[in-house]
């Protein structure tokens, strides 16, 4: 089965228009009205801003750069950022708070790159709002001093621009640069030639029963439809969901000082290929319901059973604030490699400046310093209250407030809960809203493995078979 996305265009024709019904009509003018006020708030939040830096002063007139004057070199770039006050990593049209816009303005800034069309970019892992990256890895063509024969030679390599200092000083100081990668292959991509991302959700031991969390662990381990554990986003094309997990497993980060278990900090750990949305935190979630006793392990397997249980049942996510993309392993040979290029790999050692680390590492233990500090005022107090309390069942809800919603009085078991629409109600419903075709392929494939031609088919005729996923995967968040 093949599913095509149909983008928003910028205007319908007449004609379009005059097909549409009334109801249609009326969806789209309510749709219209509500961008258009949307984007007068955006312009007017950034008239605002520009007017506070400027302080009323003239705008300097800067010399254009001339970038066919430059040579280029491509490269691996890794940085960090804590993405708690940003709307996500990926570019939007209806906000400038996120990683990527402040990464490209930085680039642009320093004059690094012309633009991001003509810059050959891709970036390894796509994370949402809140959430933030230890180890984030784009790919793009840079600026270089040297020309592209000398570019990897010892002494050139220590001679080139200092990417990562240019960056950190134009960036916000929750986002640094950490490294760069000088690669031979203009075609190695940070997405598509990364064969593991490992992500890290740190948490609260709190009264969790961790053993019995790791129990549930071990059927999440391989591949699975992960359609109860995830959010689909049928709405972009993704109708796949099956995953592989390479290796799953809880850790302890930090020991509380005072001897008191509930305040150690631990961390779950994935590491597979690609995550679905979400997965992460609805994982998480149900964890956590394991870990306070609500739950039995086996409820994981029932989840991933999706012919037993083909609608997800309704719960709240964990909190996004903890998650974090905390490692990305790379092939050493891009798929775009050809066979002349097989000799050599195409990886080369990450560059790191002294004295760019040193100043993130005192950055980072001053940024460490100021909530360590609210920290220990917080956990002092807690000390005192905790003196003074005589209940007869001690207060040990550090875990169970990550997960987000109303947490009801009677606890109701999550296979007994109201379930979500299926997945073939959702592509119905974006194929009836045409956000989405739908079109099954032919059974027939050639001899080197090739699909067959597609045959479009109404929505109403899906029923619950494979599906296909045409790169629209979504990382986690």
């Amino acid at each position: 089965m093949e599913v095509k996305v149909n983008k928003k265009v910028k205007s319908a024709t007449e004609d379009e228009l005059q097909s549409l019904t009334k109801e249609e009509l009326i969806a789209k003018i309510i749709q219209l009205e509500a961008h258009n006020a949307q984007l007068k708030s955006i312009v007017q939040k950034s008239l605002k801003s520009h007017q506070e830096t400027t302080d009323g002063k003239a705008k300097k007139q800067h010399r254009p750069f001339d970038f066919s004057k430059c040579f280029k070199r491509h490269i691996l770039l890794r940085f960090y950022y804590l993405g708690w006050d940003y709307q996500g990593f990926a570019a939007q049209e209806d906000s400038i708070e996120t990683i990527e816009h402040h990464l490209f303005t930085a680039l642009k800034k320093v004059c690094l790159i012309e633009s991001r069309e003509t810059s050959n970019y891709n970036r390894c892992g796509r994370t949402d709002k809140g959430v933030s990256a230890f180890h984030q890895v784009i790919s793009l063509d840079v600026r270089s001093k040297f020309r592209p024969e000398e570019q990897l030679e010892e002494s050139k390599l220590a001679a080139e621009l200092d990417y990562c200092s240019m960056l950190n000083r134009v960036l916000p100081e929750d986002i640094r640069c950490l490294a760069w990668m000088p690669m031979i292959n203009s075609a190695y991509s940070a997405r598509f030639d990364c064969r593991s991302r490992t992500y890290r959700y740190f948490f609260p031991r709190g009264d969790l029963d961790i053993s019995a969390m790791e129990e549930s662990l071990r059927h999440l381990v391989g591949t699975h439809d992960f359609r109860n554990l995830c959010k689909m986003d049928v709405g972009n094309g993704v109708v796949n969901f099956v995953r592989s997990i390479d290796e799953i497993r809880i850790r302890p980060s930090q020991l509380d000082g005072w001897s008191e278990k509930s305040y150690d900090m631990m961390y779950l750990e994935l590491r597979g290929k690609a995550f679905l949305w979400h997965q992460v935190r609805c994982i998480v979630a149900v964890l956590l319901l394991v870990g306070q006793g609500k739950e039995e392990p086996s409820v994981v397997r029932e989840l991933l059973d999706v012919e037993k249980n083909p609608c997800k049942p309704q719960y709240s996510m964990a909190s996004d604030v903890p998650l974090n993309l905390y490692e990305c392993l790379f092939n050493e040979k891009s798929n775009e490699s050809t066979e002349r290029e097989q000799t050599e790999s195409d990886l080369r050692e990450w560059i790191y400046n002294e004295d760019n680390l040193r100043r993130t590492i005192s950055e980072l233990q001053g940024m460490w310093m100021r909530h360590s500090v609210k920290t220990t005022m917080v956990r002092e107090m807690l000390k005192t209250l905790q003196d003074i309390y005589n209940g007869e069942r001690p207060i040990c809800d550090q875990a169970v407030l990550l997960t987000q919603g109303v947490r009801s009085k009677e606890y109701c078991p999550l296979l007994q809960r109201q379930r979500c629409e299926s997945l073939e109600n959702r592509i119905e419903h974006y194929a009836k809203k045409r956000r989405i075709e739908v079109s099954i392929k032919s059974n027939d494939s050639n001899a080197n493995g090739s699909d067959g031609p597609a045959k479009h088919v109404p929505a109403q005729g899906i029923n619950n078979v494979g599906y296909v996923d045409h790169g629209v995967t979504r990382i986690e968040n």
